[in-house]
């Protein structure tokens, strides 16, 4: 299975939004958002969203399939962002202009035709967030949160090295624990 990787840019949306939704669709713990409200947002909002992805302080890479009868097609994506402190996804936190830039994972996704059939997307869409947090960025360490009821990916953070930092939040939109870990970048 052949892919490449990819930034996506604002007239790439519809491929975005398609992503998202299959997403949201197989694994909906794993977002702050829920389909029904997905599904709903317009246009604009999706453009909007596909050009953040290569934003200043934020980055979105895809993978794409370059063979078979399925070329073309969106298979894979992870995305981060940096905040100033906590990510403001995390009930309560805000914006600290003084505290250090912290790089945060976010939107990770892997299609099931593609996932553990060792063409190893979701290893290299980390690689590249990983470059491009310590590379592009300057920053030593990559946060994220992972839903307790996740274990898959949970398992798959701490293979490529990830740590739980101990450190959780209760998810509002998905009952259950939001657990930390973190990857240094060293």
């Amino acid at each position: 299975m052949a892919y490449e990787l990819l930034r996506p840019v604002e007239g790439d949306w519809e491929q975005v939004r398609d992503l998202r939704l299959r997403a949201l669709k197989d694994t909906p713990i794993a977002y702050g958002e829920r389909y029904g409200d997905a599904v709903r947002l317009d246009e604009a909002e999706w453009r909007t969203r596909a050009a953040r992805g290569d934003a200043q302080d934020s980055v979105q890479v895809v993978a794409r399939l370059t063979d078979g009868e399925a070329a073309g097609r969106w298979v894979g994506t992870m995305a981060a962002f940096v905040s100033r402190g906590l990510p403001p996804y995390l009930p309560g936190a805000v914006e600290e202009p003084d505290a250090p830039r912290q790089a945060n994972l976010v939107g990770v996704f892997v299609d099931p035709q593609v996932r553990g059939r060792g063409a190893g997307v979701a290893e290299a869409l980390l690689d590249a967030v990983v470059a491009w947090a310590r590379d592009e960025q300057g920053l030593d360490r990559l946060h994220l949160h992972v839903h307790e009821d996740n274990p898959r990916a949970a398992a798959f953070y701490r293979r490529y090295g990830f740590v739980a930092t101990g450190e959780s939040y209760t998810d509002v939109l998905h009952p259950g624990a939001e657990r930390e870990m973190v990857l240094p970048l060293d």
